[in-house]
């Protein structure tokens, strides 16, 4: 048994509240090695002598990822202070007694051996996110090039591909008049890049936080969209740039005119002046990235915060919009996070708060900042198996589970699953325009639990390099069309509406074979078991015992074999 693989903290990772008198236990021990952990409680502080409320539970292996297996247990206690510690047998039979990061060869007695955990401090801290949002499908639109709602040359709205300033004249009203295409899709989310004053097409350089741009309308417009998507039974969630600003924008503006003399300076990192802009040249103050014209703001200056934090209030008690995706989330402070996520709570409790962030975002989500992330784990690993077969089957579960194994169990419904975005090159781009795999992405996206983002266009098969390419014109044309995509997408859609225990329902069985290229994943909830089977490779398997089942994408009962970058869930009912 490797001990050093063998991991535990008593923190809101491996040791939390998921409701009163619910604890989730997790442990973390090199994958393979054990054959059985038992998790032992008992109450901190009623010797055993007065009253024995020692328990022992087998905890069951989550999930696995390329190295470790994930042990979780459920426990429902009523104490003050539960102590704990773990029994691990090996495949050699050899047991260890593991407690407050020691090893014991003798069963551990002793309370100061095992870990401590306060069960009324866990509960107060226990991670609420808001019930509305648990595996929603989002759909991502960039409104400048969605839809306008005058007339604009084909040429123009058509043109590919495209730069950063071509015009298209997307608009609000524009969305308004084609919420239908949104709403037919099945989408309960729309999910909008930012729409305030700028001077740029894509807006994330801001000058006025309080005014929609003129080019995409007014607050009229806004609360008109949101007012629609209500009635509709869906939601809207706005795009929050709140790590840079516009040269524009009054503060910064101020400090280009007065320079030195400036009221302004503590609402910006300023390095030296006089201010270096000069496109080319390293700006004298920090940026994002180091693109002069997106200066950084300091949001540890306590003024900075609170315009910033109003922002974030005014637009959902003036629109009433439902939450906010926090552009480039992870340049920003913890402290200034927390202080968002209590403030907007504050002004609509199931208000739903989402961070950028490439990589693992394990330390902003464990209760007290965000509700989600952009699951760029799950982006990559699709990009990776899917489009440019650099990877295999075995890799994506690896991700996914180091993922799932290391996040607060309850966000697994919350992670925003998206195969490209406006920050990206189209999915079809990556994969050398083969709609097989596009499909077959979308099938993984669609049909995994979390929040899939479908970006606007990837429904009916557009096209698009890196950013700006990406953020061509909507195809609005049926003839431009891929119909039978458009159709592919809403048919998942309806699945996953559908049959919740795809989502909802048990893990209880997962593998990935290497050699086929086949994921393989059952899940059982109220109505039943659904097997999803994704083929990530050219070519025909043959899959035995599987036949006759009634495959829910094609509407016939399964064949028994996958062709070509296939997808299929069998219903077990």
């Amino acid at each position: 048994m490797e001990y050093a693989a063998i991991r535990h903290f008593a923190d809101k990772r491996y040791c939390y509240a998921m409701a009163k008198g619910h604890f989730l236990i997790r442990l973390e021990v090199k994958k393979g090695d054990a054959v059985k952990v038992i998790l032992h409680t008992q109450d901190k502080y009623l010797p055993v002598r007065y009253m024995d409320t020692r328990r022992a539970q087998p905890m069951e292996i989550a999930c696995s990822d390329n190295y470790l297996d994930y042990y979780e247990a459920e426990v429902e206690i009523d104490v003050v202070c539960l102590r704990y510690f773990f029994e691990i047998e090996d495949q050699e039979g050899k047991t260890v007694y593991y407690g407050n990061h020691n090893f014991y060869d003798q069963c551990i007695t002793s309370i100061d051996r095992m870990y401590d955990c306060p069960q009324t401090l866990r509960e107060e801290e226990r991670f609420e996110l808001p019930a509305w949002a648990e595996n929603k499908v989002i759909y991502q639109i960039f409104p400048a090039r969605f839809a306008a709602d005058r007339e604009v040359p084909e040429e123009t709205w058509y043109q590919a591909p495209i730069d950063n300033k071509a015009d298209l004249k997307g608009s609000l009203r524009g969305i308004i008049q084609h919420f239908g295409h949104i709403r037919n899709l099945g989408a309960d989310i729309l999910y909008m890049t930012p729409i305030f004053r700028s001077d740029s097409v894509h807006k994330y350089n801001i000058h006025d936080y309080y005014q929609i741009d003129p080019a995409f309308g007014d607050r009229e417009d806004l609360k008109e969209l949101v007012k629609l998507a209500h009635e509709n039974g869906m939601y809207v969630i706005l795009d929050g740039v709140f790590n840079h600003t516009g040269i524009d924008f009054f503060a910064f503006r101020d400090i280009r005119e007065k320079q030195e003399k400036s009221a302004y300076l503590e609402w910006y990192y300023i390095q030296s002046f006089p201010l270096v802009m000069e496109w080319g040249k390293r700006p004298s103050y920090k940026t994002f990235s180091y693109a002069g014209y997106m200066p950084k703001v300091n949001l540890d200056n306590p003024e900075t915060a609170d315009y910033f934090i109003h922002v974030g209030a005014y637009w959902i008690r003036e629109c009433d919009i439902d939450g906010w995706r926090l552009d480039v989330a992870d340049e920003i402070s913890h402290r200034f996070w927390k202080r968002f996520r209590r403030e907007m709570k504050a002004v609509k409790k199931d208000v739903l708060v989402v961070g950028e962030i490439w990589h693992y975002a394990g330390d902003f989500l464990e209760g007290d900042e965000w509700d989600s992330v952009m699951n760029y784990p799950f982006y990559d690993s699709v990009v990776d198996l899917v489009a440019r077969e650099e990877t295999l089957p075995s890799a994506f579960l690896g991700s996914r589970n180091f993922v799932k194994g290391n996040l607060n169990k309850g966000l697994e419904g919350y992670l925003w699953n998206f195969i490209d975005s406006h920050d990206t090159a189209r999915f079809l781009h990556s994969a050398g325009n083969d709609m097989r795999k596009q499909k077959l992405a979308a099938a993984m996206q669609l049909l995994l639990p979390g929040m899939p983002m479908v970006y606007y266009g990837d429904e009916v098969g557009m096209e698009g390099g890196p950013d700006p390419d990406c953020r061509r014109g909507m195809l609005w044309e049926e003839s431009r069309q891929n119909l039978d995509c458009l159709e592919y997408y809403r048919r998942l859609i309806r699945i996953r509406h559908d049959f919740p225990g795809l989502m909802k329902g048990k893990t209880v069985k997962e593998q990935a074979d290497d050699d086929k290229g086949l994921l393989y994943m059952e899940r059982r909830g109220e109505g039943g078991s659904l097997i999803l089977l994704f083929h990530v490779r050219e070519g025909e398997i043959v899959l035995p015992g599987l036949e006759g089942r009634r495959n829910l994408i094609t509407g016939q009962d399964f064949s028994g074999t996958l062709g070509d970058y296939e997808a299929a869930v069998l219903a077990d009912f």
